[in-house]
């Protein structure tokens, strides 16, 4: 087995606070809670509890709470750029993940307060600093969104 194979079979986790020093969002747009899985570079589960208290449901929409698709999908980007930075490991540090596209994005059924979405990401392919992914976030098992993206890893002196 190579290093690279090796690496994708090793399994980890990351809770909040390692979720906070692995990307730069703070509140209130860090929209993931905790990551229970990642595979290497090759795909992670991040966690989202939606609670009524986020500040998005005071005009998304009132009295009918939905968690807006854009957050959905920044979930699923904020897991996949966790996801490359732990399983960069040294290589990461002074990095930073800009989102760069956004393609095939679905909604299927809004998010609202109380649910626990759990964010699916699967990389489809690494070129140098360009990372793609496909997304999904679930919620009780059934795909409320989806999306294919990419991002770019850079420096954070030269951002």
């Amino acid at each position: 087995m190579s290093e690279t194979e090796a690496a994708s079979e090793k399994l980890g986790t990351a809770d909040i606070k390692r979720v906070m020093e692995l990307l730069p969002h703070r509140y209130p747009m860090l929209m993931i809670d905790r990551i229970i899985e990642m595979r290497g570079t090759e795909s992670a589960i991040g966690i989202k509890n939606v609670s009524n208290n986020e500040p998005f449901f005071q005009g998304h929409f009132p009295g009918h709470p939905v968690m807006p698709g854009v957050l959905i999908v920044e979930a699923m980007a904020q897991t996949a750029g966790a996801l490359v930075l732990s399983g960069l490991g040294t290589g990461a540090e002074g990095k930073i993940v800009y989102f760069m596209s956004i393609d095939r994005a679905k909604f299927r059924k809004p998010v609202i307060p109380g649910d626990v979405v759990h964010v699916h990401v699967a990389k489809i392919q690494n070129r140098g600093p360009v990372w793609k992914f496909n997304g999904q976030a679930k919620v009780d098992g059934a795909v409320v969104a989806e999306a294919d993206f990419a991002a770019m890893i850079i420096d954070q002196a030269s951002a």
